[in-house]
C-alpha cells in the first residue's frame, strides 16, 4: 500500500509570486537532466507547472510489482528509490535511483501492471509528472520521443544521463528468478572471477604443473611469463589429449601442451559482455587480466561450469545441450526452450541487442548440429566430399542477427569448386544435406521461406564460382528481380563451414561493385521503395485489404525501410563483417561524425521495431509483421511515429547522395 504524501507544489502558498518561484525552482532543476534538458523554455515552463512534489518517508512504496501503471512517471528530487523484485522470499535490488533518475516509464510505454517495485531508500522528494504533458511533448520534440524509445528498446529501466548509459541498462546478470529457473540480466555490474589464479612458468614442467593443481583441486593451470602476463593454460583435458594419449613423459614443459593464445577480458566488462564472449567463442575459461589484453597482469580467471552452476536454465546451459545431442526432438524442444526464454527476456525489459545475441547463437548452434548430423549421415555413401569445403549461409534477417522468432527461413549454400569428374557427385552429395539440413530446421519450428529462397532449392545450393556469377549477374544487370535478390542475399553471413568461402565471395563483390559503380544508384533507388510509414495527417499507412486489412505492415514500412539504408551506406563505404542493422548504424555514426545522431536515432529506432515485432509475435502466436496500432497505447504509438523520424530523413541523404533525381526513373 502506498504510504507517502503526495501534494501540489502550489499548496506551499496560495500567493501567485510565491507559486511562481516553486515552479521556477522545479525548471530549473529539471532542465539539469534528460529528456527535460532538451525542452524549450516555454515547453519547460509547462511541465514544471504540471509536476506534483511527492514526499515519502524511508520505507514508503511508490509502487509494488503488479500494480497498474499510474498517469505519471517519476523523477527523483532528493533521496533515493529502490526497485527490487522477489526472488523466491529473497528481495532483490535491479535499481538504485538517484537525484535526476526518472523510472516508472517502461509501465507506461507499454501499459501493463509494473515489473519491479519501487521502495523509499531514505526520506526521499519526488516529482511526479503526468504522462498527458508529454504527450503533447512528444509530438513536437523528436529528440524526447527517441529518447524515451531508446529506453524501451534498450530495455531501460531507469532514465539517466545520456542515451549511451541507456544501451547499457539491464544487459547485466544477477540470480535465477522466480519461478520459471530463467535467467533475468539486469543489477550485477561487473564480473564475479575467481582470483589468485594458479600459474606456472612455460619451462616448468607438466608434473609441477600436474602437481599444483591437484593440491589446489583445480581443473586448470594458467602459464605466465617473467611479467606475470597470460601465455597460455593448461587443463585436464589438455593432460590427457596432449600428454597422456601422446605418451610424452611427465618432465614435458608446460609449453609443449599449453592451448595458446588466452582469451581475454577486463574486469570492468559487465557480466553479459563476458558471458556472450564465452557463449560466442565456445570458451571454457576466459581471463581477466588489467587492460583487457593478454599484454597486462592478470586479475582472475571464471570458467563456464561457475557459470552453469550459478544459472540453471540459462542460454548456456542450452547451448550446451544442443551441442551433446543428435536426437533431432531434443533438438526442437531445445528450441521450444529458446521461445520461452525470448518470452521473458522480452517481458523483463532486456535489452534487445543481448536477446539479438543469444537468440542468434541459438539458432546458428541448430544449424552447426544439423549440419555435423546430416553430413555423417550422407559421407557414408560420399566419402570423396569429406575434404569439400562448404558454408552454410544465413541470408536476410537470420543473415543479420535479427531473427528472434522462428519465422521463415532465408539460407544458402557454397562448397568449393571440384574438378570435373567429382561434379556430379559434390551436387548430389550437397544437396541431399542442404535438403536434410532444412527439414531439421522445419522440424525445430522454422518456417519455409514463400519465395523459395533457402538451401535446399537447387538454385541456392551451388559451387562458389556459380555463386559469383550469380552476384556478378546481379550487379551487371540490376534490373527489378536483380536488386529483390540482391536485397536479400547481401546480407548474407557464415553459419556452418567454412568462413572463408563467404570471404572469396565478398572480395568478388566488392570487385564487381567497383567495375559497375553504377549499382549502387541502382540500389539507392531500390532502397527508397518504401516511404516513411506515415500519411499527410501523421497517421499510420495500414493495409487496404486482405487478411490484414487495418493493421500495419512494420517490418514492411518501419523495417526494411531502415535495413535497406544501412545495407547500402555499408556497401557504399566498403564495410565487411557488420550484417546488423543497429550495429551498422553505430559504425556508421563513427564513419560518418556529420550524421553521428541521425545515424544512432536510425539504430535505436530499428531496435524498437525489432522489440515490437517481437513483442506481437509471441502475443499472437504469428511472426508479428502486422499490428494493431490501436492496441499499442497513446503513448507507445506516439513513440512508435517518432522513431519513423530517421525513415524520412535517412531517404533524404540517399537521394541526394545517389543523385536519383538524376538517375531516371
Amino acid at each position: 500500500m502506498e504510504s507517502g504524501c503526495p501534494f501540489s507544489i502550489f499548496t506551499y502558498s496560495d500567493d501567485p509570486r510565491m507559486a511562481n518561484v516553486i515552479v521556477n525552482r522545479v525548471r530549473e532543476f529539471l532542465r539539469k537532466y534528460p529528456p527535460f534538458s532538451f525542452l524549450s523554455e516555454d515547453m519547460l515552463l509547462r511541465v514544471a507547472s504540471e509536476v506534483e512534489l511527492q514526499y515519502f518517508e524511508k520505507g514508503d512504496f511508490l509502487f509494488q510489482k503488479g500494480d497498474p501503471a499510474k498517469k505519471h512517471f517519476f523523477v527523483v528530487r532528493e533521496g533515493a528509490i529502490h526497485l527490487s523484485d522477489h526472488v523466491g522470499e529473497e528481495s532483490v535490488i535491479r535499481e538504485h535511483c538517484d537525484e535526476g533518475d526518472v523510472f516508472g516509464v517502461l509501465a507506461l510505454l507499454g501499459r501493463r501492471p509494473y515489473i519491479l517495485t519501487a521502495q523509499a531508500a531514505e526520506n526521499s522528494l519526488v516529482y511526479a509528472i503526468p504522462v498527458q504533458v508529454f504527450e503533447v511533448i512528444m509530438q513536437q520534440n523528436n529528440r524526447v520521443s527517441m529518447y524515451f524509445a531508446a529506453g524501451f528498446a534498450s530495455g531501460q529501466l531507469v532514465v539517466r544521463t545520456d542515451l549511451s548509459q541507456s544501451q547499457q541498462a539491464n544487459k547485466l546478470f544477477t540470480k535465477p528468478a522466480q519461478d520459471n529457473g530463467l535467467m533475468l540480466f539486469s543489477g550485477q555490474s561487473s564480473v564475479r572471477y575467481s582470483a589468485p589464479v594458479l600459474t606456472c612458468r612455460e619451462e616448468d614442467t607438466v608434473a609441477d604443473a600436474a602437481k599444483k593443481m591437484s593440491q589446489k583441486g583445480v581443473g586448470s593451470i594458467i602459464v605466465v611469463d617473467e611479467r606475470r602476463f597470460p601465455v597460455g593454460i593448461v587443463t585436464d583435458k589438455d593432460l590427457r589429449n596432449r600428454l597422456i594419449a601422446q605418451g610424452k613423459p611427465y618432465d614435458t614443459e608446460v609449453a609443449e601442451i599449453m592451448s595458446s593464445p588466452v582469451m581475454t577480458t577486463r574486469k570492468e566488462d559487465d557480466f553479459a559482455h563476458v558471458y556472450l564472449t564465452m557463449i560466442k567463442h565456445r570458451l571454457h575459461h576466459l581471463l581477466i587480466t588489467e587492460d583487457g589484453t593478454d599484454q597486462s597482469g592478470l586479475v582472475g580467471i571464471i570458467s563456464d561450469h561457475d557459470i552453469l552452476l550459478s544459472q540453471g536454465n540459462s542460454p548456456a546451459v542450452i547451448i550446451h545441450a544442443l551441442q551433446g545431442t543428435d536426437h533431432i526432438q531434443e533438438i526442437a524442444k531445445l528450441r521450444d526452450q529458446a521461445e520461452l526464454l525470448l518470452h521473458y527476456y522480452l517481458e523483463n525489459e532486456i535489452s534487445i541487442d543481448f536477446i539479438a545475441g543469444i537468440i542468434t547463437e541459438i539458432n546458428d548452434i541448430i544449424v552447426q548440429r544439423a549440419m555435423q548430423m546430416v553430413r555423417q549421415k550422407h559421407l557414408k555413401a560420399f566419402p570423396e566430399m569429406a575434404s569439400i569445403p562448404y558454408c552454410f549461409l544465413g541470408l536476410g534477417s537470420e543473415g543479420r542477427g535479427e531473427q528472434l522468432l522462428r519465422t521463415d527461413l532465408d539460407n544458402a549454400l557454397i562448397y568449393a569448386d571440384v574438378p570435373e569428374s567429382m561434379k556430379s557427385q559434390a551436387l548430389s552429395f550437397f544437396h541431399l544435406v542442404a535438403r536434410d539440413v532444412m527439414d531439421i530446421l522445419f522440424a525445430c519450428g522454422f518456417l519455409p521461406c514463400p519465395a523459395d529462397m533457402m538451401a535446399n532449392n537447387p538454385k541456392w545450393c551451388q559451387p562458389l564460382s556459380v555463386w559469383k556469377g550469380y552476384f556478378s549477374n546481379w550487379i551487371r544487370q540490376p534490373d527489378h528481380e536483380s536488386l529483390m535478390l540482391a536485397t536479400v542475399f547481401f546480407d548474407y553471413r557464415s553459419v556452418a563451414g567454412d568462413a572463408d568461402l563467404a570471404l572469396q565471395l565478398t572480395d568478388h563483390v566488392y570487385a564487381e561493385i567497383e567495375q559497375e559503380k553504377l549499382f549502387l544508384n541502382f540500389f539507392a533507388k531500390n532502397a527508397l521503395l518504401n516511404p516513411p510509414p506515415l500519411g499527410f495527417f501523421r497517421n499510420f499507412i495500414v493495409e487496404k485489404s486482405g487478411e490484414h486489412r487495418d493493421k500495419f505492415d512494420i517490418k514492411l514500412r518501419a523495417m526494411m525501410p531502415l535495413a535497406d539504408a544501412a545495407r547500402l551506406l555499408m556497401l557504399s563505404h566498403r564495410q565487411v563483417g557488420i550484417n546488423n542493422t543497429f550495429k551498422r548504424f553505430e559504425k556508421l555514426a563513427d564513419l560518418e561524425p556529420s550524421q553521428q545522431e541521425l545515424f544512432l536515432e536510425a539504430g535505436r529506432a530499428y531496435e524498437i521495431f525489432m522489440r515490437i515485432r517481437a513483442i506481437e509475435g509471441l502475443a499472437s502466436g504469428t511472426s508479428g509483421r502486422y499490428i494493431q496500432p490501436e492496441k499499442l497505447g497513446k503513448l507507445l504509438r506516439q513513440l512508435l511515429k517518432n522513431a519513423f523520424f530517421p525513415i524520412d530523413e535517412l531517404q533524404k541523404i540517399i537521394k541526394v547522395r545517389f543523385q536519383l533525381d538524376y538517375f531516371g526513373n
